[in-house]
């Protein structure tokens, strides 16, 4: 009975992380910056799901059971990212990171895992950033669609910068079935059965 009413009492919620907020809610240091804690009353024991940079936007899953974290953090899932490119991104670029490729993280080298990506035919439509991306003078952008099933730290960024293209703008617009949709900057939605939603049109 316990166990049961325990996995009845955890939480789960959607959230638009905002551009310049850590994807945490506590700090070691004194420095002062932009918590998650600040957008919601979220209750105690509260953990994001993967992370956002200070820089990224869109999606978060936020969740009290750390199975069900695992579970969408884990390969079985899908997670999509809208990027905003310098330059206007070629085929051989796109066919660069849907084939993997060559990353460092803290020394190390690895390959990114084979991914989908495509290029957008049209702007997305977010609304402008709090902090404005460089101005159209300096060049133009192109967006694009990238597809993964892992998440290193900064790991699109990097895969964009290799091929050639550094990434002006990211938003995270899914996660397995959850989509950012029309949820505004900073708005929290909170969710009887995330691991279920998440499973569904999952690809």
């Amino acid at each position: 009975m316990e166990a049961i009413e325990s996995k009845q009492n955890h939480r789960h919620f959607i959230l638009h992380k905002p551009f310049g907020y850590l994807s945490q809610f506590k700090l070691l240091t004194n420095k002062k910056v932009q918590l998650l804690g600040s957008l919601y009353d979220f209750p105690q024991n509260t953990m994001a799901i993967g992370r956002l940079d200070k820089d990224s936007e869109g999606l978060l899953l936020l969740t009290t059971n750390g199975k069900t974290s695992h579970y969408i953090q884990s390969q079985k899932v899908e997670k999509e990212y809208y990027v905003q490119v310098d330059g206007n991104i070629t085929d051989e670029a796109l066919s660069q990171l849907e084939a993997g490729v060559s990353l460092s993280h803290e020394s190390h080298i690895y390959q990114s895992l084979p991914c989908i990506a495509k290029r957008l035919n049209h702007n997305p439509g977010f609304l402008p950033r709090t902090k404005k991306i460089r101005d159209e003078r300096h060049g133009p952008t192109s967006w694009a669609s990238i597809i993964l099933r892992e998440g290193k730290f900064r790991q699109v960024r990097k895969m964009t910068a290799v091929v050639g293209f550094p990434t002006l703008r990211l938003m995270r617009v899914r996660i397995g079935g959850i989509f950012l949709n029309q949820l505004a900057a900073g708005e929290v939605l909170e969710i009887d059965d995330l691991q279920n939603e998440v499973t569904q049109n999952n690809k």
